[in-house]
């Protein structure tokens, strides 16, 4: 399946990039980036004395006994544990492989995410679904921060100091102000509704159509919990920037020649007021982690943020460096994707003018 949505993309991204220059420089920036991205990334994670390998070799050693010694053998040929700290970020990044192509030397530019040091399996393997459910989680919570906020945002900016405009202005600062934790638990009280599966699938490694619809039953939660907050602050948003929208010159002349005030609202301001909405899709990806995390741990969420918080603490370095690569990698495409979808909604863009300024 990851295999198939790579090819689709890469192709998607190839068609576009041959017919717009300007998608094909910021393909071509992405490169640089992540591989910047990828040294601070190995930096971070390395910089704290220690990692759960070197606690593990300790904690043999002390034993003495000679399976001890054998498995400490093992683990340092398995983890380059004596090699330079150049060389594992060389062999965590996959460049070896392109000078030895051999099979252990294959790393992120191959597609493999490395071995946790904690567990012994792939980090592919523990992340596979995990970053699914992030990536659906949030997928339908920008979709449901959208649908809320921006009808209500067009309404209040329209309707300006009515008495909906006050009510939803309070609910708006109201929706700012709670945790999300807290709303979190208060409505797993109040529903009884924790995680995204019942027991009897959550143990379930196979994906089925009964799985399928358990998801279904259990996502609502998390969705309320991480829209509440974006929503809140994306009707403030879009309410003044469409009040700016509307007071310019060319609303006021297109009013003034007789333009029917529904589609005078929705053909320019609106677009134009739109883009807030769209350029936060490169930001959902960092803000669900940091700021999904302690909610997902209080829902019991199997999410990319509880297991990236494990992994930083226990300093697993392949699993927690990986996965930031992972995040890191859908952000930059997120806002790949945010400069299309502006390019698309703005008439005032154009490829070519975005091309030359950059």
């Amino acid at each position: 399946m990851w295999t198939v949505f790579a090819l689709t993309l890469t192709l998607f991204l190839a068609l576009t990039a041959l017919r717009h220059p300007f998608v094909l420089r910021r393909i071509v920036i992405l490169v640089p980036t992540l591989l910047v991205i990828s040294l601070v990334v190995f930096t971070i994670v390395q910089l704290p004395p220690g990692d759960f390998l070197s606690a593990r070799i300790s904690a043999l050693e002390e034993t003495g006994d000679s399976g001890a010694l054998a498995e400490i053998e093992d683990l340092k040929e398995s983890f380059h544990y004596e090699d330079p700290e150049h060389k594992k970020y060389a062999r965590w990044l996959g460049l070896l492989w392109f000078f030895t192509f051999n099979e252990d030397d294959k790393g992120l530019l191959q597609g493999d995410l490395g071995t946790s040091m904690e567990t012994g399996r792939p980090v592919s393997e523990m992340v596979g679904d995990r970053v699914l459910l992030t990536v659906l989680i949030s997928f339908f919570s920008l979709l449901l921060t959208w649908l809320l906020a921006i009808p209500i945002g067009v309404y209040s900016a329209v309707k300006q100091y009515s008495f909906l405009d006050y009510v939803f202005t309070f609910f708006g600062f109201l929706g700012m102000s709670v945790p999300p934790f807290l709303l979190a638990l208060i409505l797993m009280v109040i529903s009884g509704v924790s995680g995204l599966f019942s027991p009897e699938y959550a143990a379930e490694p196979d994906w089925s159509w009964g799985k399928v619809l358990d998801l279904l039953a259990h996502i609502w939660v998390p969705l309320i919990v991480m829209g509440v907050t974006g929503t809140a602050g994306m009707i403030r948003v879009m309410r003044a920037n469409l009040l700016d929208e509307l007071s310019k010159s060319y609303v006021v002349a297109a009013r003034a020649r007789g333009v029917s005030p529904l589609k005078l609202l929705f053909k320019y301001p609106v677009r134009v007021a739109l883009n807030p909405f769209v350029s936060s899709i490169g930001h959902l990806f960092p803000q669900l982690v940091s700021g999904g995390a302690i909610v997902a741990i209080v829902l019991s969420l199997p999410t990319v943020g509880p297991l990236q918080i494990s992994a930083l603490l226990n300093e697993d370095m392949y699993l927690a460096g990986s996965m930031l690569m992972v995040l890191s990698l859908l952000s930059v495409f997120g806002t790949l994707v945010a400069d299309l979808l502006l390019l698309t909604l703005d008439p005032r863009i154009r490829y070519d003018n975005l091309g030359a300024s950059s």
